[in-house]
């Protein structure tokens, strides 16, 4: 089955994911996709949050960190400009702290703890993650086409929104008992009411951004996952291994894209052995791909 059959039998299946190892032609097949569907009139975003990302050299436009930018009639692109969203992010976390404190400014103490944790590996991508459920939640466009980072970030991205529900849970049961001890405390003094917790509402906001994500890319009927692979023994091991690792979070796999498969056209007796040997190579692991990925 082509992916045109796919989109044309399945047209609610709005968010559609490439993945795979890097350099196996993920960001062309996205742009591919958001290419045909923008020509048959649907509006459509395509975006990447990988660092590497070459969606500026396809369209031969500079489109980091611009936000949506135009392309044709109905496709935008957008490459995640992962420093300023730390820089956006960090700024958030002050706002919030004097906000939720009324703080006059941030003690300088928090402030360094904030700069300097601009340097680790779980600030860039907590902000990173930050940006794609913005963008997964918006709903503005008619199709979303993400073109992941390599396998074991897009793994890594996926767990968060487990491990931050998980975590924010826990939070928000502590803040909820501390806002019974609180109630009860304000009783015994006759106050009336306590003043309201910023903190627990910053937690329920957070909590359902992250679950409105999760629901959308982890739903069978508006989400398709596709693995990008090649018909080469090592590329098909990593890929099953990450198929397994993907289901886990119940990540709905759609199907694997087979990419860089040599013509029928060269299949002649006047070719050279190179590309005969070429040729049976693929054949073999074709076979392997359909007999171990095909259901």
């Amino acid at each position: 089955m082509s992916l045109k059959e796919v989109f044309e039998s399945q047209p609610e299946r709005r968010y559609i994911m490439f993945g795979g190892k890097g350099g196996l032609g993920k960001t062309t097949l996205s742009a591919t996709c958001a290419f045909w569907l923008a020509s048959h009139g649907k509006r459509v975003l395509l975006f990447s949050v990988d660092p590497q990302a070459s969606l500026s050299d396809i369209f031969q436009r500079d489109i980091f960190g611009k936000g949506p930018v135009p392309i044709m009639e109905n496709l935008w692109a957008e490459e995640v400009d992962a420093d300023r969203r730390i820089r956006e992010y960090q700024d958030e976390i002050r706002k919030k702290i004097l906000d939720m404190y009324g703080f006059d400014r941030v003690p300088e103490e928090i402030d360094n703890y904030i700069s300097a944790a601009s340097a680790e590996p779980a600030m860039e991508e907590s902000a990173i993650f930050d940006a794609v459920v913005d963008i997964i939640v918006q709903g503005d466009y008619d199709y979303y086409i993400y073109d992941m980072v390599p396998l074991g970030h897009a793994l890594y991205y996926l767990s968060m929104a487990k491990v931050y529900d998980e975590w924010i849970n826990k939070i928000t049961k502590l803040r909820q008992e501390m806002g019974h001890y609180d109630q009860v405390a304000a009783t015994m003094r006759r106050q009336e009411t306590v003043e309201e917790d910023k903190i627990l509402e910053e937690l329920q906001y957070i909590k359902n951004r992250i679950n409105a994500s999760s629901q959308i890319l982890t739903d069978k009927r508006r989400t398709a996952f596709f693995f990008v692979l090649v018909p080469e023994e090592m590329i098909i091991l990593d890929t099953r291994k990450a198929a397994e690792l993907f289901s886990r979070f119940d990540v709905p796999i759609s199907g694997y894209v087979v990419n860089r498969v040599l013509p029928p056209e060269l299949r002649q007796d006047n070719i050279p052995q190179y590309l005969k040997n070429r040729i049976a190579m693929q054949e073999k692991y074709l076979g392997e791909i359909q007999t171990t990925l095909g259901s």
